[in-house]
């Protein structure tokens, strides 16, 4: 069977990670019809939108993308391109898997976390108000109506939780545990200080869970299980947050296991599921053939599983782990001594094992 993916290269680093993502999941032996969109930077330069309507047309055809990271400006600029594609296609699951391999130059041994995040609301929802603006000084009246310290110099990002999206994803955490045999669910969330809106998270996942009683439930304020992560990760599993304890949380796990390079995702909505790594486009590092790109392949991995090819995805899986293992093929960022690969010769070992 052959499976037509969309297929984004992204901006920066992007695209060199992508091939390499490519080319090995050519060699696993499973047939891809690519159908190659752009956005990002270079969909700016091209058709002046980072997000031209081809690529959600591409991605609704397909149901399946993989993508390369693409820039997102600091505090200017065009929105993030990964928050409109997950809004506009629905994408509300942001699943994000950190696993120990041995070989890698990592804090900790035996890290084995999947982070499912909430991916359409919370403070990326984008509602905010600028400093300023007739709306910003509308919204100050309101406040200070109800008692409020509101400053006339402030920006305003409007933070929210609802039942049906809270419902939605902690419901996708514990069948995603259980259909993988894991044993237990964490709530992340700052109730204790947001009583209205982690308040609903955390009420739903109490309830929710009352469904699972083959799966161990806790709940943890998020400061304090980021202390937690650090001192044991071993005693989490499945972590399910909102959307920005999720991507912080997902960054920090990925620094148990050697990085961000080892750090793969996937976002998922009913029907349409787009992979992606976790880390960013790091432009500096543009053309240098140098970067790490087993987090995208990693991602590939499971892409391939989404599709049915558990054997591809764990024969690919088992490949890149027996690089790791052998060290000597692999980039800077796991390379602390000696000479790094470059990203097209850590390709080709993979490719290797493969064979």
């Amino acid at each position: 069977m052959t499976h037509r993916v969309t297929l984004i290269p992204g901006d920066g680093i992007g695209p060199e990670v992508i091939e390499a993502a490519r080319r090995v999941l050519e060699a696993t032996g499973v047939e891809f019809k690519w159908d190659v969109v752009q956005a990002g930077a270079a969909a700016i330069a091209a058709q002046g939108t980072p997000l031209p309507p081809e690529v959600l047309d591409s991605i609704r055809k397909n149901q399946v993308a993989l993508k390369g990271p693409v820039t997102t400006p600091v505090g200017t600029g065009f929105r993030s391109v990964n928050v409109a594609l997950r809004q506009q296609l629905e994408l509300y699951a942001c699943l994000r898997p950190c696993k120990s391999y041995p070989g890698i130059p990592a804090p900790y041994r035996n890290v084995d976390i999947v982070i499912v995040r909430e991916n359409t609301e919370d403070l990326y929802a984008g509602i905010e108000f600028e400093r300023g603006k007739p709306q910003t000084a509308e919204l100050v009246k309101l406040l200070r109506k109800r008692g409020e310290k509101a400053r006339d110099d402030a920006g305003y990002s409007v933070k929210m939780i609802s039942e049906s999206a809270s419902r939605r994803i902690i419901n996708f955490a514990f069948q995603y545990a259980r259909d993988n045999r894991r044993k237990k669910v964490t709530a992340v969330h700052k109730a204790n200080i947001m009583k209205f809106s982690d308040g609903i998270f955390l009420e739903l996942a109490r309830d929710i869970a009352r469904r699972f009683p083959e799966i161990e439930f806790e709940d943890r304020i998020v400061d304090n299980l980021s202390m937690q992560l650090v001192r044991r990760p071993d005693q989490f599993d499945v972590l399910v947050a909102p959307n920005l304890y999720g991507d912080i949380i997902s960054d920090l796990c990925a620094g148990l296991v050697g990085g961000l390079g080892l750090a793969p995702g996937a976002n998922i909505g009913d029907g349409i599921a787009v992979f992606e790594p976790t880390h960013g486009s790091a432009p500096k590092y543009t053309g240098q053939n140098k970067t790490n790109p087993m987090a995208e392949m990693l991602s590939g991995v499971l892409m391939l599983r989404h599709l049915g090819e558990t054997g591809a995805a764990d024969r690919l899986e088992k490949a890149i782990a027996a690089v790791i293992a052998d060290g000597k093929d692999l980039t800077y960022d796991l390379c602390p001594t000696g000479s790094p690969a470059s990203t097209s010769r850590v390709a080709d070992a993979v490719i290797e094992k493969l064979g």
